[in-house]
């Protein structure tokens, strides 16, 4: 089986970098957290899927 140089070192295509920065500044200008914040949700939760990390961020705004 052949993987591709990115699955092997796993970088990230600009295309989806850049995608994933946009999610990141929507994501916290529509919650109104840090962008930071969002990244670590994204980084906790092991997925970029919107409605994953719009649940998290709620459960956090109800801890408060």
């Amino acid at each position: 089986m052949v993987q591709s140089n990115n699955a092997k070192s796993g970088t990230v295509d600009p295309v989806t970098a850049a995608r994933i920065e946009e999610e990141i500044a929507y994501l916290s200008k529509r919650h109104r957290v840090s962008p930071a914040i969002v990244q670590e949700i994204i980084r906790r939760v092991g997925t970029s899927e919107r409605s994953a990390v719009e649940r998290e961020i709620r459960k956090g705004m109800a801890r408060r």
